[in-house]
C-alpha cells in the first residue's frame, strides 16, 4: 500500500526508523493495513489499539508514518535503558511510562502536552500485553479515559490481528516464530463518539464509562476481523489470579469443588 504525503516534519531518527521498521514489518508477517485514509488528517489525535504481542508498536508506527503523521507511543520506560533503542525512542520523541506508585501520571502529563501541540499520541488501554487465553481485551486502565477527555481530541481505535502468531509474549520456551510467514492484519475504526462524556474529566464515573465504551469498541472491531463474537465481559486479570487462588487449598493442590467441576 501507497504512503500518504508526509504531514508533519520528519527528524533523522525518524527516518532511521524508517528505514529499519518498513522492511523489518515485512519480513516479519504478510502486513495489510485497513483504513489508513482515516489517519491522514492534521491536528491532534489518540489512537488506541489492542494488545496480543510486543510486535505490535513496531506495525502500529509503520501505519501511523505511513498514513503521513509522526506518531508518540506510550510505553514501558525499561525500553529507554537499552542502549541504540533509547537512544531512539528519544530521538523520535516516545513516551515513557514508569510502573507503580503513581509513577504513570507523568507519562499521562506528556502524552497531554503532545496532543495540545497538535501531535499523534498512540496508547495501549490494557497497558500490556493481553493475558487473555484466547486474546481478546483485557479490562483497560484509566489513562485512556483520561487522556481521551482532557480536550477534544479525536479517538480512533485499531486492532491488529496476526502478531501474536508470530511472537507470543508469553509462550513457554520458543515465543519467536518466523516460519511459516503469517497474515498480520491492522485496521483503522472510525471515531469513537465521546460527545456524551465531554467535559467530564474530573467525573470517576465518566473516566470509567469511557475506558469501558474504548475497549469495547476494540473487542467488537477485533471479533469482526476474527469472524467471531468477542467474551461479553473483558477480561480481567486480577479477577481470574482470585479465582484461581480460591480454587486451591492449603496445600496448592485444586480444592476438592473445583476437581468435581467439568
Amino acid at each position: 500500500m501507497a504512503r500518504y504525503e508526509a504531514l508533519e516534519r520528519s527528524n533523522r531518527w525518524i527516518r532511521l526508523c524508517q528505514m529499519v521498521l518498513y522492511p523489518a514489518t515485512r519480513m516479519l508477517g504478510r502486513r495489510t493495513y485497513v483504513g489508513m485514509e482515516r489517519l491522514h488528517r492534521r491536528g491532534p489525535m489518540l489512537i488506541v489499539g489492542n494488545h496480543i504481542s510486543h510486535l505490535d508498536p513496531m506495525f502500529d508506527v509503520v501505519l501511523i508514518h505511513k498514513a503521513g503523521r509522526i506518531p508518540h507511543v506510550l510505553a514501558k520506560a525499561g525500553l529507554w535503558k537499552i542502549p541504540v533503542v533509547g537512544r531512539a525512542l528519544r530521538g523520535t520523541d516516545q513516551i515513557p511510562v514508569e510502573r507503580g506508585g503513581g509513577a504513570g501520571q507523568s507519562a499521562v502529563e506528556r502524552a497531554r502536552t503532545t496532543l495540545e501541540s497538535g501531535g499523534v499520541v498512540l496508547i495501549y488501554p490494557e497497558g500490556t500485553v493481553t493475558r487473555e487465553p484466547d486474546f481478546w481485551p483485557m479490562r483497560p486502565r484509566p489513562g485512556v479515559a483520561t487522556l481521551a477527555l482532557s480536550g477534544d481530541y479525536p479517538v480512533v481505535p485499531i486492532v491488529h490481528w496476526g502478531t501474536h502468531q508470530i511472537y507470543n509474549s508469553y509462550a513457554e520456551g520458543r515465543k519467536l516464530r518466523l516460519f511459516p510467514r503469517q497474515d498480520v492484519q491492522v485496521v483503522v475504526g472510525p471515531d469513537i463518539d465521546l460527545s456524551a462524556f465531554r467535559g467530564q474529566g474530573s467525573d470517576p464515573r465518566a473516566i470509567r464509562d469511557v475506558s469501558l465504551l474504548v475497549m469495547q469498541t476494540i473487542s467488537g472491531m477485533l471479533g469482526e476481523i476474527r469472524g467471531q463474537r468477542p467474551p461479553e465481559e473483558l477480561f480481567d486479570p486480577k479477577k481470574s489470579q482470585r479465582q484461581a487462588k480460591q480454587a486451591v487449598d492449603g496445600t496448592g493442590e485444586p480444592s476438592p469443588q473445583a476437581q468435581d467441576r467439568p
